[in-house]
C-alpha cells in the first residue's frame, strides 16, 4: 500500500454558524421541546469514558435542574484515582498513533464534528444545556452550538495558518523549514460549568494540534459535555485521544497535576483555583518529564 502525500490542501476561511431563532411553530422549536421532554424522562446515566470504553464506578452524583433542584434528570459516575491514572495511561498510549496523523486527517474529524453539532446533535446539545445549566434557548443556541461549531471550524483553519508559517530562505545554500510537533505527554483540561462552548474547546483545541487530553468537566455541568464526547466519537476521533473523567476537583491534584507526564493545563475557572493548580505544578517542576505549559 502506498501512502502518497502530494496534495496541498487550502482550507477557506470559515463563516460563523447561523443562529436559529426558534420561532413559534418552527421545526427547530418543536424538535427542541420534544428533546427536552425526552431527556427529562430518560433519567440518563453518564459513564466515565476511557479509551473509548464506558466505565461505571457505582459512585454517582445526581444531575438536577439548577432552576428546580428537586428535579433529578439523571446521574453520572465519578472517577476515582484509579480511573484518572487509567485515563492518563490511555492518553499516552493513544498519542503514539494520534501524533502521526496528518493535519488534514485531524482537520477532517473536527470539521465532521462541527457538522454533526450543527445538524444532528443541535437540538440535543441545546436541550442538555438548557436543562443542566439553566440557559434559555437564545443563550444556549449561541453558546453550546454556534460558538462551539465556530471553535471547531476556526481552530482547524488556524491550525493550517500556523503550519504555513515558515522561515524565508535568507541564506544562500540553505533550505529552512519549521516542523511543528505535538507536546510530549498529556494535556489536562479542566472545564467550567457556565459555558458549554469553552467546555468543548479546552480538551479539543490541543487535540486538533496532535496532542492528547484528559478532560475533567465541571461537576455541575456533565450532561452537555457527555454529548460532545458522543459527537467526537461519531466524527471519527480515535479512542483514548480524549478521556472523559467527571470527578471532584480534590482528586485531580493528587493524580493529574502530580503525574510526571503532564505536558500542559487548559483551564478556565476562578483565579484562586488557577493559582492553586499552578503552584502545585511549580512544586513538581523538578520531577516532571517536561515543562508544563
Amino acid at each position: 500500500m502506498y501512502n502518497y502525500n502530494n496534495s496541498c490542501i487550502n482550507m477557506a476561511p470559515p463563516a460563523n454558524e447561523p443562529i436559529y431563532t426558534y420561532e413559534v411553530a418552527s421545526t427547530e422549536r418543536r424538535l427542541l421541546k420534544k428533546t427536552i421532554s425526552d431527556i427529562k424522562k430518560e433519567q440518563i446515566e453518564i459513564p466515565i469514558i476511557i479509551n473509548g470504553k464506558e466505565i461505571k464506578t457505582g459512585k454517582t452524583s445526581e444531575i438536577t435542574l439548577p432552576h428546580n433542584k428537586k428535579t433529578v434528570i439523571g446521574k453520572y459516575h465519578q472517577a476515582s484515582e484509579k480511573e484518572l491514572n487509567e485515563a492518563i495511561n490511555a492518553s499516552l498510549e493513544a498519542s503514539k498513533e494520534w501524533s502521526k496523523f496528518r493535519w488534514e486527517e485531524r482537520a477532517a474529524i473536527f470539521m465532521k464534528a462541527a457538522e454533526l453539532l450543527s445538524t444532528k446533535y443541535r437540538h440535543i446539545v441545546n436541550a442538555a444545556t438548557m436543562l443542566s445549566i439553566s440557559k434559555n434557548v437564545y443563550q444556549s443556541e449561541i453558546d453550546a452550538v454556534c460558538e462551539l461549531v465556530d471553535f471547531f471550524r476556526f481552530n482547524v483553519y488556524f491550525m493550517q495558518k500556523i503550519y504555513n508559517e515558515q522561515p524565508v530562505f535568507s541564506t544562500k545554500g540553505t533550505y529552512n523549514f519549521s516542523e511543528y510537533r505535538p507536546m510530549e505527554g498529556f494535556i489536562f483540561a479542566a472545564t467550567p460549568f457556565n459555558f458549554v462552548s469553552i467546555s468543548g474547546n479546552l480538551p479539543t483545541a490541543p487535540v486538533i494540534m496532535g496532542n492528547v487530553s484528559v478532560w475533567k468537566p465541571a461537576s455541575t455541568s456533565v450532561l452537555a459535555p457527555y454529548y460532545i464526547m458522543k459527537i467526537l466519537k461519531e466524527a471519527g476521533l480515535p479512542d483514548g485521544v480524549i478521556n472523559f473523567v467527571p470527578c471532584p476537583g480534590s482528586k485531580v491534584g493528587k493524580v493529574c497535576l502530580n503525574n510526571p507526564s503532564l505536558a500542559g493545563i487548559h483551564f478556565t475557572g476562578s483565579t484562586e483555583v488557577f493559582k492553586s493548580m499552578w503552584q502545585q505544578v511549580g512544586n513538581n517542576i523538578s520531577t516532571t518529564k517536561h515543562t508544563p505549559g
